[in-house]
């Protein structure tokens, strides 16, 4: 019996002997180096959107995840060639080098993935294309682009600079991970709740040229922050004025979201262009007030915000050239672009759920 268990034993050691393959594990330094001979190749096996988020440059993207990696990897990767390999964190990489060893590769992978490599201040390849992408000319001719993220997060492209509405890390089941962004020039936050104020969101996106501007409360609640009241004005370049302005509910029973003074919504102003971002507010008196506005943000969903009616309310009391309906989560906003169709307003609808 003793010698039956002992060769079970010796057999189930073999077996396991056969199943692991033969793969060089690499620190950051050592990948850097290894991905500049033209004898490698270079490949990120995360998903396709988390790929276009920010890579690796000239990496191919074949999914581990996927049934038929394998059979995708061989019609893709030369077999002379050696396969280095990364994935987020190092794990999934793990696994995918040791199928590509079985299949007779040789494989370096990347120890602790993606995260390892960008804290390590090496570069990554972002495919802005990722986001939906609308494009505006100031008066000087100087470009700005508004990349939807999500909900109320909003990035600004404008001179090189990167300006971040409301970031946050993760609504639902969407995450976005700013790590694999350029580093904010300014951050601007609108109020306390969750899906507006993320301080995850505000590290990984924040360096030492970084100003974050927001309310009393969320500087407090940060413990620091340049802070602006409703009313307030700030030049913050030569070529970028600020205005804080209210926002918040008049609806009875909804009141206690978002209470009068508390609040921003922001109007930048860019080289000429004024952009209102309305932050969380329905259709209030204010808005009077609010003119010569080129691109509105308008926010959609009702206990906390407005509801269709409202916006379009809005939308004809502030009179934007363009209109962008966000925060709208699952409200149905398909219909607002008819119902302004004759009021001068060009309504775009983007991924802002």
């Amino acid at each position: 019996m003793k010698n039956i268990l002992t060769s079970f034993l010796a057999l189930l050691g073999l077996a396991s002997a056969c199943g692991q393959h033969n793969f060089e594990n690499a620190n950051v330094d050592r990948f850097a180096e290894c991905i500049t001979d033209n004898n490698v190749v270079l490949l990120d096996v995360r998903t396709e959107k988390e790929f276009n988020e920010g890579h690796i440059q000239n990496a191919l993207n074949i999914d581990i995840k996927q049934d038929d990696f394998v059979e995708k990897a061989k019609a893709t990767l030369p077999t002379e060639k050696t396969v280095a390999v990364y994935c987020r964190s190092g794990v999934r990489s793990a696994l995918a080098a040791n199928k590509l060893s079985a299949e007779g590769y040789k494989v370096v992978n990347l120890e602790g993935g993606i995260l390892a490599w960008k804290k390590a201040e090496k570069p990554v390849v972002i495919d802005t294309e990722a986001y939906e992408t609308d494009s505006f000319t100031t008066k000087n001719g100087m470009t700005v682009k508004f990349h939807a993220l999500v909900h109320a997060s909003i990035r600004i492209e404008y001179d090189g600079k990167e300006i971040m509405i409301d970031p946050v890390t993760k609504l639902g089941d969407k995450t976005i991970d700013y790590t694999t962004l350029p580093k904010a020039n300014y951050i601007f936050v609108t109020h306390e709740h969750f899906d507006h104020l993320d301080s995850t969101a505000i590290k990984q996106l924040t360096s030492d040229n970084t100003q974050l501007i927001t309310n009393q409360r969320c500087a407090e609640m940060l413990g620091y922050g340049q802070v602006m009241a409703n009313g307030d004005m700030l030049q913050i370049a030569d070529d970028i004025t600020v205005e804080a302005v209210p926002a918040y509910n008049t609806t009875e029973g909804h009141l206690q979201f978002h209470p009068k003074g508390r609040d921003n919504g922001f109007i930048l102003t860019l080289d000429g262009l004024r952009i209102y971002i309305a932050g969380d507010t329905e259709d209030i008196p204010e808005m009077d007030g609010i003119k010569d506005i080129d691109i509105a943000f308008l926010p959609c969903n009702q206990p906390y915000t407005m509801t269709v009616e409202q916006l379009v309310n809005a939308a004809r009391t502030v009179k934007p050239k363009v209109l962008f309906p966000y925060h709208y989560g699952q409200t149905d906003v398909s219909g607002i672009p008819a119902q302004l169709e004759n009021d001068g307003v060009e309504v775009r609808i983007r991924h802002y759920e």
